[in-house]
Parts: C-alpha cells; structure tokens; sequence
C-alpha cells in the first residue's frame, strides 16, 4: 500500500481524524465511540488550556485513493517533563488498519518529531493529561469498552512490538458485583470504626452548594494531591480545571458521589461515579444531533444501563490506609442497588497500585481488562 501522511493543520482535518475509529470499528460491539466534537476541541489549540504547556503535531495516514487508514497525535508535555525531570515525548490517539506500512509509517512521523525535540523516549498511549484516553488495550477484547477508556484490535500491540516497542507499565481494570444482599459486613465494620475512631463527616451535596463552595474545584486539588505521584501524571492547572468542571459536573447525578470531610470540614476523599453511558454511546455514534443527547440523558436519568462506572476514588495522602474507601461504598452501595446497578466498572488502575485495588477483596471481582504503556528508547 502507498501510505500518505498529512500533518492537520485545520478543524476540518480534525474532524476526519475524530471519526476515523467510527468507522475502523464499525459495528464492532465491543467498542465505545468518543463524541466527536469532544475529541476535536481537546485537540485544538484555542479551545484546549493544556497546550499552554504542551506542543503537538497530528497525523493522517491515507491510502493512495485518499482515504483514512490512521491517525496518531504527538504530544510534548513541558509540564510533565519537567515534573518528572524526565525528557519524553508522547502519543495517543493512535488507531490504524492492520497494514504494517500504515502503524510504521504513522510512529515514524511521531519518532521524526520526538528527534525534533530532542527527547530521549517516546510513550503512550497518553493524552495532555489524565482524564485523556490512555493504556492500549492488551487483555480483554471480548470485553465492552467504559465510557472513558479507548478500545483497540488486538493486532495494536503486535504492531508496536515490531516497530521496537516495549512495556513501560500496565493498568488493570475491574468488573466489581454489587453485592445483591447489600453491603458487605467486613466494610460495615470498617466503615463503623473508621466513623468511631477519627472525627469525619460523609457528605452528600446539590448543585447549589457545589457552586456556592466551589466544591468542584476542591474535588479536583485532592486529585492533583492524590495522584501526583502516580505514573505520568500531569498536576491540573487551574485552567484545566476550570474546563474539567464546566465539562463534566453539570452532568454528574450527585447523589453518585460522596464527599468525606475532616473535622475541621476539609476534603479529605472523594469517590465518583456515574451510570454507565457506554450503549448510549454506541447509539450516538459520535454525535450529539440529531439523537444522541436523547440517548445520553435517558441513560443518565431515567433509564439506567445495568452498570455504574468509578470514575475516581481520591484519598487525601495524609489519610491513605485508614479505611476511607469503605466508608466511602458503605455509602455508594446501598444507593446502587436502589438505582438497579448489577455492577461497576473501575477505571484504569496501575497493576503496582496495590492500595488502590485492595477495597476490590471486599467484594465478587474479576479483573476484565489491562492496558499497556509502550515506550521506545530514542538514543
């Protein structure tokens, strides 16, 4: 094949690299197409408040006839840089037919850009920032994508491994029960002495108070606090989170998320989550006209799909291993089997986080899914 690879210089190019996994995975029931307008403002200069610490360059690969056969986005990432006195450039958004001359010909512009900057590795897949799709797919194709997470072929990291890429880390990724019977009796007890021993308040909030306090915000400082030290982890500007906050909490049932304070009132943790949007999104297709917010707003508040996805679980440092996250779904539970939620969808977490995975022991769990980092030494 005669593969072409155009740098995007305008949205309408961007366009067509947002829509390109629509149709590379067309009628694929496994997996979970992003809003397109989504994809094409975070990727574009003047809507996207990271780029005032990255740089990028985006690619199309296209076939002799012109037609789409892959993408790729190239980041550089002067935040993270310099936070993990690292010198690395990275990639997301990478998708391609299964032609070794499409995934050589689209890594080799990445690699060609990487020089450029003088980088020592490239890694990925990752985005400006966390809350961008990140990991690829290398266990559990048999398994429907979540709401946040990109689906991928299997035949991805086969591509990678030829082209010279290796493992830098995994996440893993859990199907958790919700228990029918209700609470589990071990996080009944936890969550009883953790109450009795430290001075806390389990909060839940409206909207009104979310604005007045700026809570959203103090959501996303314990964030920054929390995972700062997790693999890559770009700390939040208050820029970024001021676009976060516009984004994503004005469609957040609060009654799904709970707040843990200290005894002087100070956000301490957070657990997120939301009912799973995933077959609403395969209706979309990509777009918000002329049905999709239909089939977004009924999963969202009216006719829940039988899962709930975790978003997040954020544990203030200070408080890590004191039995907050059971006091956190001694609260969640019971609210999930009054919503008819059969169970939950984790987010990614790093296969060393142990910590993080431990409240999974309380429950029926399987490990559904794992996604890989590759890297690729420069030098």
């Amino acid at each position: 094949m005669s593969v072409q690879i155009i740098q995007i210089k305008s949205r309408k190019d961007l366009k067509r690299f947002a829509a390109f996994p629509n149709q590379l995975y067309h009628k694929n029931p496994y997996f979970v197409p992003q809003l397109i307008s989504d994809v094409v403002d975070t990727l574009d200069e003047q809507k996207n408040p990271a780029y005032a610490f990255c740089d990028s360059r985006i690619f199309l690969a296209l076939d002799e006839k012109g037609k789409v056969v892959g993408r790729v986005a190239a980041i550089y990432n002067r935040r993270a840089n310099e936070y993990w006195k690292h010198h690395e450039l990275r990639y997301g958004w990478l998708d391609f037919i299964d032609d070794r001359e499409v995934s050589a010909a689209l890594m080799a512009k990445v690699e060609e850009y990487g020089r450029e900057m003088g980088v020592d590795k490239v890694v990925g897949p990752l985005g400006f920032a966390d809350f961008d799709p990140e990991g690829m797919l290398v266990e559990g194709f048999d398994q429907i994508s979540t709401f946040t997470l990109p689906y991928n072929h299997p035949y991805y990291m086969e591509h990678m491994e030829a082209l010279g890429y290796t493992k830098e880390i995994d996440w893993l990724e859990y199907r958790v029960t919700v228990p029918p019977e209700g609470i589990p009796e071990r996080v009944i007890r936890i969550a009883k002495f953790v109450r009795a021993r430290y001075d806390i308040r389990v909060r839940k909030i409206t909207k009104r108070e979310l604005k007045r306090e700026h809570l959203a915000h103090k959501i996303f400082d314990l964030i920054n606090r929390t995972y700062c030290q997790l693999y890559d982890f770009t700390v939040l500007t208050p820029e970024m989170i001021d676009a976060y906050v516009k984004s994503y909490f004005p469609f957040l049932d609060l009654k799904l998320v709970t707040l843990i304070e200290d005894m002087d009132g100070k956000l301490i943790a957070v657990g997120v989550s939301m009912p799973s949007i995933v077959r609403a999104m395969q209706k979309a297709n990509g777009h918000i006209f002329p049905f999709g917010w239909w089939y977004l707003l009924k999963s969202l508040w009216w006719k829940h799909e039988p899962s709930v996805e975790l978003l997040l679980i954020a544990v203030d440092p200070e408080w890590t291993g004191r039995g907050l996250n059971a006091v956190i779904f001694d609260d969640l539970v019971p609210i999930y089997l009054k919503y008819g939620f059969q169970w939950a969808e984790t987010n990614a977490e790093l296969e060393t986080n142990t910590k993080v995975q431990a409240p999974w022991e309380n429950f029926e769990t399987i490990q559904n899914k794992r996604r890989r980092i590759y890297g690729k030494n420069l030098q």
